[in-house]
């Protein structure tokens, strides 16, 4: 796994392996993560969503040399996430050579029940790709 930035200390963010081996990432409930009170903060939730597409695509890349730039991200927030612990897991729906699609989804106490969903392009640059001009 590859070093995580200060927002994911600050969310207090952790990863297990599910069952069948899929990265999951949890984030407890804290001050740090509260909205509105007993609620989580939608910026909290939609940095989970992000760390877990992120997590993913990295955990399929291995250890190749990359980096990755978020071309765009949506976020479908469906219910509030309220004190519980939260848990996210993406899946890839698409790993080209240049470009990536990720779709996350984090929940609470049921998986069956999200709380919020996201859908990602992200850009992708491997470290033999030459840069190409702009046209």
């Amino acid at each position: 796994m590859r070093t995580l930035p200060p927002y994911a200390d600050l969310l207090g963010l952790r990863t297990e392996r599910a069952d069948d081996g899929a990265l999951l990432w949890v984030m407890p409930f804290q001050e740090q993560v509260v909205g509105r009170p007993g609620y989580l903060h939608r910026g909290a939730i939609a940095g989970l969503l992000e760390f877990a597409a992120l997590g993913a695509l990295y955990d399929a890349l291995a250890d190749e040399p990359v980096q990755v730039k978020p071309i765009n991200v949506t976020v479908d927030f469906m219910r509030g996430g309220v004190d519980h612990d939260t848990y996210a897991s993406a899946v890839i729906t698409r790993l080209g050579a240049r470009v990536a699609n990720v779709e996350a989804h984090c929940w609470q106490s049921d998986r069956t029940k999200p709380i919020a969903a996201a859908r990602m392009n992200l850009l992708i640059r491997r470290d033999d790709q030459k840069s190409s001009p702009r046209t």
